[in-house]
């Protein structure tokens, strides 16, 4: 049960490190837009409120059921990709849908519930085909021309950064999913040229890349963001300024609560609540590399390996860009940055690591045999694996015990009690059969007629003694 408390406990301090964090970095935003200071702490907590139930489906869902799902999942997605684009921007990009009036409805983001559609879609096909991966018609057909229609759906709102996570949940599929190195290397080849025309076109992410390359040489106005992320960092200091004592959230750093909210983490608890946060993203990617290693289902292999990479590796784009390791991209920090459909498809992505553990063989074999612990139980997780199905054996034909004939049943040729034929009769039939020569007949009958039969004994009677069993 190692893999399920690790999931499990990290799903829970990730949950309320994010909650926390958000409240200490939105409240002096929120009461600047004329709202209270629990705005959008409010709203954060009501989209947790939904996850934890995409959680709860995701942990007790079959994998039969998963499967399919994928199919109507990915095409579900298609749909609301393209609905995207005839919305009203927002922020200079295409990429909300508003559910009920402007005043209090509920905005999601499609290309999130895209991910991970994508990647449960991928891992059904490749583990369906894991056999036959070695023909590139079967490796690549129809996962890539899937993959590029969702990708181009995705630049015409526009945004970037949720194609590099969507290339991020290809590329880890196609990895451990079984492709061969040659073809794994020439799709990564081609996804990062593909990402550096893009970044390079267009001139606000031109913009980004020259002021990551060239930071002092930089027009101020495309280094302010980074350089404020810095400055809070170090504001921070080892231990931090304290819980929410941050000096740029107080209109300083541009999105602090979302993109850049790791910034207030190092500024409002230090080094060590940095720290801290990058080793939980650590042993999270410990633990989905266990899980998908114990199990041995090919479809849960795929999923949980591509889907701990998809996690962990935006958390790694995220810290990269807010440190300055990598130019500013966008991609929120999973279960951490503000954001309702980003913690909706986090959390529910948990929920299918949770489920995974479950099913580890030594997993299931304590659930079936001890039960489930008491943190199991609270969070939906105390349902008992299913026993395997009884395998029935064939039922053996008995073979029914001799009848005790009586002489006079022979010589009749039936059984008296039953109405079939007895052993004397069926021997009778037989050698009528069979045609006997004249010698062994009985001459006085016409009837086939051995010694047992002329000398008055039944073929079962004792030979020593003249008489059948049943005497």
């Amino acid at each position: 049960m190692t893999s399920v408390h690790l999931i499990l406990g990290i799903f829970s301090l990730l949950l309320g490190f994010g909650l926390l964090m958000v409240l200490s970095a939105s409240s002096i935003a929120s009461i600047r837009n004329g709202h209270s200071a629990f705005a959008a702490f409010e709203s954060q907590a009501f989209f947790a409120a939904i996850g934890f139930g995409g959680f709860l489906f995701a942990s007790r869902t079959s994998t039969r059921m998963l499967r399919s799902l994928a199919f109507p999942a990915v095409a579900i997605s298609l749909a609301l990709l393209a609905a995207v684009l005839v919305t009203r921007p927002i922020n200079g990009a295409r990429s909300w849908i508003t559910l009920g009036p402007k005043s209090f409805g509920i905005v999601f983001q499609p290309s999130e519930v895209a991910k991970l559609a994508l990647l449960l879609w991928m891992a059904q096909v490749l583990a369906a085909r894991r056999y036959a991966l070695g023909s590139l018609r079967a490796l690549l057909f129809p996962v890539v021309p899937i993959f590029v229609l969702m990708v181009a759906l995705i630049m015409l709102e526009p945004d970037l950064g949720t194609t590099v996570s969507l290339g991020l949940v290809f590329m880890a599929v196609l990895w451990f999913g079984g492709a061969p190195w040659w073809i794994f290397a020439g799709m990564a080849g081609l996804g990062g040229a593909a990402v550096t025309a893009l970044a390079l076109l267009a001139p606000y992410r031109f913009a980004r890349v020259n002021a990551w390359l060239h930071p002092d040489t930089a027009p101020a106005s495309d280094t302010f963001q980074v350089f404020q992320g810095w400055y809070s960092m170090g504001h921070g200091g080892i231990f931090g300024a304290g819980l929410g004592q941050s000096i740029g959230k107080w209109g300083r750093l541009p999105n602090a609560d979302s993109d850049f909210i790791f910034a207030i983490v190092g500024e409002e608890l230090g080094l060590v609540g940095a720290g801290m946060l990058v080793l939980l993203f650590c042993l999270l990617a410990y633990t989905g590399l266990r899980i998908a290693r114990r199990n041995v289902d090919p479809f849960i292999k795929i999923v949980a390996a591509s889907a701990t990479v998809w996690l962990v590796g935006q958390a790694v784009i995220n810290i990269g860009y807010v440190v300055g390791l990598l130019p500013v991209t966008g991609i929120p920090l999973p279960m951490i940055s503000r954001g309702g459909t980003s913690l909706v498809i986090t959390m529910t992505v948990f929920g299918l690591l949770a489920n995974f553990a479950r099913r580890e063989p030594h997993a299931a074999a304590a659930l079936l045999s001890d039960g489930p612990s008491r943190l199991a139980r609270f969070l939906g997780l105390g349902r008992r694996m299913p026993k395997p199905p009884k395998v029935r054996k064939p039922r053996e034909r008995r073979t029914p015990p001799p009848q005790q004939v009586r002489p006079q049943q022979v010589r009749s040729g039936r059984s008296l009690r039953q109405g079939v034929p007895a052993a004397g009769g069926r021997e009778d039939q037989r050698r009528r059969g069979h045609g006997l020569p004249a010698a062994d007949r009985d001459p006085g009958s016409g009837r086939p007629g051995g010694p047992a039969l002329r000398s008055g004994r039944s073929a079962g009677s004792d030979p020593r003694s003249g008489r059948s069993p049943g005497r």
